[in-house]
């Protein structure tokens, strides 16, 4: 059995982003923790996002720690990574020492890449919530969705990502080949920069966990399988 603890996006609903997962990783016999971050709440940031990750990591050990998107600049932040056996980033704004998520826009040249893949694909370049992040995610979650989603606050992305390495536990970037925000092209090109990792493609979009959660799962899952020395690192 296995601990997968699983970090939200920007607003940190992380019980309705991971519902799905959770219920995919808890019928295999896993344990699953969704973190829930108060990410609209202007007096928390980064520091108050990790720290409460490491209240979730709590006991447990040998933990897989999941990352969605803007939680990958929580991930290398947390205090408890004696505790983590390996690290999945999922559609993720991998950081770099000292770079706030303010700045990851254009020092990756996020901008350039989703225009291209829009030209490419006939689309225009609105942030429109519905075309860009829930183009692939069944109604009915839709729904269940808009119950509990919510709006990032500023504070975080004004904030330094503090750490000094990413931590030597295998590592995996799993991407959406169908991901509108953050091109998978795109995403290919900064795992590689940043980690030297060639990420893993799946079927689906930016909201991966809630369009396929059983192909998530079963990802998550299969890496947790992978001994360590396999880790590609």
């Amino acid at each position: 059995m296995t601990t997968f603890v699983l970090i939200p996006g920007a607003g940190g609903a992380g019980d309705v982003y991971w519902r799905e997962v959770v219920a995919e990783l808890e019928a295999r016999g896993h344990t699953a923790i969704p973190v829930e971050i108060q990410g609209d709440d202007p007096r928390l940031g980064l520091p108050e996002y990790a720290a409460t990750v490491d209240d979730a990591i709590g006991e447990h050990r040998d933990v897989v720690l999941v990352a969605q998107s803007m939680g990958a600049f929580t991930a290398p932040m947390i205090g408890r990574l004696d505790a983590v056996s390996r690290i999945v980033l999922l559609n993720a704004m991998i950081p770099v020492p000292g770079e706030t998520p303010g700045e990851w826009w254009q020092a990756t040249g996020w901008e350039a890449a989703r225009h291209e893949a829009n030209v490419r694909a006939g689309r225009s370049d609105d942030l429109d919530a519905e075309e860009v992040f829930l183009h692939d995610v069944p109604e009915d979650v839709k729904a269940d969705m808009a119950e509990g989603d919510r709006g990032p606050a500023e504070t975080p992305f004004g904030q330094p990502c503090t750490f000094d390495t990413w931590p030597q536990v295998p590592l995996h970037v799993l991407v959406g080949a169908d991901d509108r925000m953050f091109p998978a092209g795109f995403q290919v090109c900064v795992a590689r920069e940043r980690l030297g990792i060639d990420p893993e493609l799946v079927a689906g979009g930016h909201l991966l966990a809630k369009s396929r959660p059983v192909e998530v799962a079963e990802r998550l899952v299969s890496y947790a399988g992978i001994v360590r020395e396999s880790s590609g690192r």
